[in-house]
């Protein structure tokens, strides 16, 4: 069973940064997406940005390209996700999500085990 476990979150000013760590374990196959979505109040979840598991290749929501950046750790154990210059907007809770599927736009919505999510809030 594939456990996920986010740390990182907070409050920050528009324009800080933040890093978000997942702990996982549980993976059985070696072909899923792994990454992080977001949900704010009333809006929808949006894939904010996945890894594939095999390839390491990484995909970003077009509204955190450039900002945010995925990384994982040489035992793929651990993603991270590095948010920079964040924005009011970016507020929400984030949640690490693993999909058996490829790593691409779309990735979020077929996701199968998330953690219990962390508050990101951006204000000043």
């Amino acid at each position: 069973q594939v456990h996920l476990v986010e740390s990182g979150g907070g409050l920050v000013q528009p324009g800080g940064s933040l890093r978000l760590s997942c702990a996982a374990s549980g993976f059985t196959s070696d072909d899923y997406a792994i990454g992080w979505f977001r949900q704010a109040p009333g809006k929808e979840r949006e894939g904010v940005s996945c890894i594939s598991s095999r390839s390491g290749l990484p995909s970003y929501a077009d509204s955190v390209k450039g900002r945010f950046f995925i990384s994982r750790s040489n035992t793929r154990s651990t993603v991270y996700l590095h948010m920079n210059n964040l924005k009011p907007e970016d507020t929400a809770v984030y949640y690490c999500a693993s999909a058996p599927v490829l790593c691409s736009p779309g990735w979020a919505y077929f996701s199968d085990a998330w953690g219990q999510g962390t508050q990101v809030t951006v204000s000043s």
